[in-house]
């Protein structure tokens, strides 16, 4: 028996060939691209701040110093802009899961008069829409400027999630429908008690898809919000790294700061880089079983 058949422990072998370990090799390259600018991030910000600045923090963290996190924790913007981010994205993604499923469901039913023309206009709005200049100004006309409700209804459904959503309510069998439907139940009555309890994986994998979004967003805040008082953490972070406004977190001025100032503030980006993707990091392993079982189950019927 040739070694490509010779069996281990019940299961076949296969001989791994040369494209095997150069796909193996591109993998790690890849992970290592990936996940290691978030652990020099990580390993900077709380590395004593004299080896930062020689520049000898490179594979492994050097003192420890948690300067930067306390300045950072205690500026009143930031936190305030941590706030403004968690309620935007939590009100946000319970708006897109709403949505999204009201609109799924009833597309996913055969039964729908008009069902064939309405997916393909809603699918016409992946390709085709009014762009940024109507967008404000439809924002603008309805009164929503400054306010909550323009940074979490213009983005309120998802067509490319909304599709996932619709293809995996159609796999859920026509029987469990017919059956309620002849015990009198209500459209509204089987989505709540029959469709949503068996849509778990579907519903966690775009939760999580919207959740990053919104945890992410500035362009919305950009064009939408004038009040500062109201800005998401990601413009508060633009303004701070890309302006270069990080001194007017520390003391003084950058003309006549010292030494551990100016340390500081070497510091400080990168500790608003941390605060800024930690709530991501920390829910992402709960969610991320579901993120392959729900995208493929929603993507083979169509």
């Amino acid at each position: 028996m040739s070694i490509q058949h010779r069996r281990t422990a019940g299961k076949p072998y296969l001989k791994r060939t040369w494209f095997d370990y150069i796909n193996d090799l591109l993998m790690l390259l890849i992970v290592l691209l990936t996940v290691y600018p978030l652990y020099y991030c990580a390993i900077v910000s709380v590395s004593d701040g004299m080896a930062v600045t020689r520049g000898e923090v490179i594979w492994k963290t050097i003192g420890f110093d948690l300067t930067a996190y306390k300045v950072v924790f205690g500026n009143d913007q930031i936190l305030r802009a941590y706030l403004n981010t968690i309620i935007y994205t939590s009100l946000g993604t319970g708006i897109n899961l709403c949505m999204t499923a009201l609109c799924a469901y009833p597309l996913s039913r055969p039964r729908l008069h008009g069902r064939r023309i309405l997916n393909f206009l809603i699918m016409l709005t992946m390709f085709i829409n009014g762009g940024m200049i109507p967008m404000y100004l439809q924002v603008k006309t309805l009164g929503l400027l400054d306010t909550v409700w323009s940074i979490v209804l213009p983005g309120a459904i998802s067509t490319y999630n909304m599709i996932i959503m619709r293809t995996f309510f159609s796999s859920i069998p026509d029987e469990l429908h017919e059956a309620a439907e002849i015990d009198g139940a209500s459209h509204f009555r089987i989505f709540m008690t029959i469709v949503i309890p068996l849509s778990q994986t579907i519903i966690a994998t775009l939760t999580l898809f919207y959740a990053v979004g919104h945890w992410n967003a500035y362009l919305s805040a950009l064009l939408y919000l004038t009040d500062s008082r109201k800005m998401p953490l990601q413009m508060v972070i633009r303004k701070m790294v890309i302006d270069s406004d990080i001194a007017s977190m520390t003391t003084g001025n950058a003309s006549s700061a010292s030494t551990e100032t100016l340390i500081t503030e070497s510091k400080l980006k990168y500790a608003i880089v941390m605060i800024s993707v930690l709530p991501m990091i920390i829910v992402y392993p709960f969610l991320q079983k579901y993120f392959v079982s729900g995208v493929m189950i929603g993507s083979v019927k169509g």
